[in-house]
């Protein structure tokens, strides 16, 4: 994993992974993986799949890498606590998982809560064989 900030605003984690090394073959079996992997976490909550791809393909002006063959998004939540009403602003988190020619790469924002960050780089390390 790779940590970095995009548009000097957004705290994110990153992996690009190898064809070769992964132990899935296309977006839609990362994302199966994933989302069995938040059912059996004991507080995440699965939400929903958005294809990114095709909505972005669908806009009438639209602007994507042509390296990208595939985006998709598993939303979640991990919200066991809401301490203050503003904690809610960060909820839920979602991984995004890009296919490339020879790559998958996969990320999502940092979360504020070390347990759930952590769950989530294991589960994108999961990818790898």
């Amino acid at each position: 994993m790779k940590s970095m900030t995009i548009k000097d605003t957004y705290p994110i984690q990153a992996a690009e992974i190898g064809k070769d090394e992964a132990r899935f073959g296309s977006t839609d079996e990362i994302i199966a993986y994933l989302k069995e992997t938040i059912e059996a976490h004991p507080v995440a909550a699965y939400i929903a799949t958005f294809d990114h791809y095709t909505h972005t393909k669908n806009l009438p002006e639209h602007k994507m890498d042509p390296e990208i063959l595939d985006v998709k998004l598993i939303v979640f939540c991990f919200g066991k606590e809401l301490p203050i009403p503003e904690m809610a602003a960060v909820r839920p988190r979602s991984i995004a998982v890009v296919e490339k020619a020879d790559s998958f790469v996969v990320s999502f924002m940092d979360a504020p809560n070390p347990v759930a960050h952590d769950a989530m780089i294991a589960w994108v390390q999961g990818i790898r064989k």
